[in-house]
């Protein structure tokens, strides 16, 4: 007589998560940096003392065409490797604060030249990265008048990648994220940035920034 019993179904399975791979990490190709680098077309050399290394100008910085160097150092920010990473943060560094002195314009006259290189920047998903080139644009609005208020109308190109790590940390894995006292925590710093893009972004900065990143709320008008 055949059994009348049933074979029990299979456990429903749990749902499994997509993977988007919205944070993965992009390849990262050589910059234009590198390129004008190793051909020697920059004024620069490396020098060091007891407060570290800096870069050693051999022609005065405030001299240097910032139409043409400017965009190539910011550029470089998408660099890991030294001695490239190095010298072009430091680079940007150097240019924006001789010219926040002498002629805030021609950084401003500039600026949408950076744009393409910022986004490049951010949109390589490495942590190391994006928190560098967070850091640039906050020296960027805080050291050169009219630099906020000037990158309002970019917002739509350089802020879709804050709007997707802004809650995300940089953690060692050990459970302890000790990236926070050296400025290395993402989400705090793209919210430090967003906060530093509206104080210094005039009366339009608030309502660009919630048309790209909703979840945020003014440090200004609050």
């Amino acid at each position: 007589m055949a059994s009348s019993k049933k074979a029990a179904a299979p456990a429903a399975k749990s749902p499994v998560k997509p993977t988007t791979g919205a944070f993965k990490p992009r390849p990262l190709k050589p910059t234009n940096f590198r390129f004008f680098y190793e051909r020697g077309d920059f004024p620069i050399a490396l020098s060091s003392d007891a407060k570290g290394n800096k870069i050693l100008w051999k022609v005065p910085a405030e001299k240097l065409d910032y139409q043409h160097y400017l965009p190539l150092f910011f550029d470089g920010l998408s660099e890991l490797q030294h001695p490239y990473a190095f010298f072009a943060e430091q680079g940007v560094k150097d240019l924006v604060a001789v010219a926040a002195e002498t002629a805030p314009q021609k950084v401003l006259s500039v600026i949408p030249q950076l744009i393409i290189p910022l986004k490049n920047a951010l949109n390589t998903r490495n942590a190391a990265i994006m928190c560098k080139t967070l850091k640039i644009i906050q020296f960027l609005v805080t050291s050169v008048p009219g630099a906020g208020e000037s990158l309002v109308p970019y917002y739509r190109q350089i802020l879709p990648m804050f709007n997707t790590f802004k809650s995300k940390s940089v953690n060692t894995g050990d459970g302890i994220d000790y990236s926070q006292a050296k400025k290395q925590d993402l989400g705090a710093l793209i919210g430090e940035t967003l906060e530093t893009l509206e104080r210094y972004g005039g009366p339009d900065a608030f309502i660009n920034i919630k048309y790209m990143i909703p979840t945020y709320e003014s440090v200004v008008l609050n």
